[in-house]
């Protein structure tokens, strides 16, 4: 196992590294994935744009295009806020 003197430095260590950020809202990150277009950026993983649209409670199918399933997306933040 270890001496206690390892776990002291191990768990100082950890005390000097910052803590992991908190994941995001599912409406944060939609978002962020509008802004991010609308700045010009073309989401490359259609995967990550359809599984952010069902977190909103959205129903996306698989062969969905990906501007349709933004324009949803665009939408329903709209209808949050």
């Amino acid at each position: 196992m270890g001496s206690r003197r390892t776990k002291g430095i191990i768990r100082w260590l950890k005390c000097l590294l910052p803590a992991a950020p908190q994941p995001l809202s599912d409406i944060e990150q939609a978002r962020r994935l509008i802004a991010a277009v609308d700045r010009g950026g073309i989401p490359l993983n259609p995967a990550k744009v359809n599984a952010i649209a069902r977190n909103l409670g959205l129903e996306v199918a698989k062969t969905a295009a990906v501007e349709q399933t933004i324009e949803r997306i665009r939408r329903a933040l709209n209808r949050a806020s």
